[in-house]
């Protein structure tokens, strides 16, 4: 199990070279705003398009798209949330680990996610980093091909609150 980390870093999602990149997304695939509004303007309209030829799906699922003009080659959309823009901290576990699970079935060796559910979802930043954060170690415990799950936050609040739930910037599982 050596030589997997999770890793934390400020900064732009749609700047990441990982493999595959996160979107949190809602159940239909629609990039409205926010993370998934950035990842769209970035990477092109065919991401979208991609995304909801696959919907809707079950709040907490995630599906796989190319990423456009991204650096990354793949973007994963993760249902964090349904049509009623809520959000818990079960379906933000289900929507982290079934994004690592779509990655594990690329054989992929990194990822990039966003802080899942705490835009629009309105859920607290310190409770999504610790559940995200958990999810991410049991399943790196478990992994065959994911190396490095990042954590790409775009704030300082969201930075320091992933940070703390970490406990460092790096940690290797």
């Amino acid at each position: 199990m050596a030589n997997r980390f999770i890793k934390i870093t400020r900064g732009d999602i749609t700047e990441s070279t990982a493999d595959a990149i996160v979107n949190a997304a809602n159940n239909r695939l629609w990039m409205g705003a926010g993370v998934a509004g950035a990842i769209k303007q970035r990477g092109g309209q065919k991401i979208e398009d991609e995304a909801v030829a696959q919907g809707p799906i079950q709040v907490g699922e995630a599906v796989i798209t190319t990423a456009g003009t991204l650096p990354s080659k793949y973007v994963i959309h993760a249902a964090v949330m349904g049509q009623d823009l809520r959000t818990d901290e079960n379906k933000i576990w289900m929507a982290t680990y079934n994004s690592l699970q779509r990655a594990e079935e690329l054989n992929l060796v990194s990822i990039d996610f966003p802080a899942l559910g705490t835009g629009v979802g309105g859920f607290p930043l310190n409770e999504a980093a610790g559940i995200m954060i958990e999810a991410a170690r049991k399943f790196l415990g478990d992994s065959n091909s994911l190396k490095i799950v990042g954590l790409v936050l775009f704030d300082d609040n969201a930075y320091n609150a992933f940070k703390t739930a970490l406990g460092a910037d790096n940690l290797e599982v």
